[in-house]
């Protein structure tokens, strides 16, 4: 069932789970869907031992694309008018990812009922890994 513009109000939150414990598998098969075989994200021994990070980690838009279907579960689908994200610090293996939209505007443009958004998405420590926002058009 789609939101309706009438039922919120600025400050209204809506949260989610988006993974628990992620695993470098996921990490791996996000690489294959997508094409991006970096090997900060795939191999181990050139992140720890070249690039010098403590382990491989996630890409940043598997984290946008987690955070997105957060979206779209809540708003519903084809209805995301704008998203767009920074990454704010890498994700790794293990962490475990809450997403947070928080309504910061209810508008309408050409009549269409519209409803803007903060996102951010937070790892098991509370850090904030994501942060962004959305414009998703709603029912009346």
């Amino acid at each position: 069932m789609a939101l309706s513009a009438s039922k919120l109000k600025v400050g209204d939150e809506h949260t989610a789970r988006l993974v628990e414990d992620l695993k470098r598998t996921q990490i791996v098969q996000y690489a294959g869907a997508s094409g991006d075989y970096n090997p900060l994200h795939t191999d181990e021994i050139f992140t720890t031992q070249v690039a010098g990070y403590p382990s491989v980690f996630a890409h940043g838009m598997l984290t946008m694309g987690m955070t997105g279907k957060m979206l779209t579960d809540w708003v519903g689908d084809a209805r995301l008018t704008k998203y767009g994200v920074r990454f704010t610090s890498q994700v790794w293996p293990g962490d475990t990812l809450e997403a947070k939209a928080t309504v910061k505007a209810l508008t309408e443009r050409d009549g269409v009922k519209l409803v803007e958004v903060d996102v951010a998405t937070t790892n098991q420590d509370g850090v904030v890994v994501l942060s962004g926002y959305a414009e998703a058009r709603v029912d009346p």
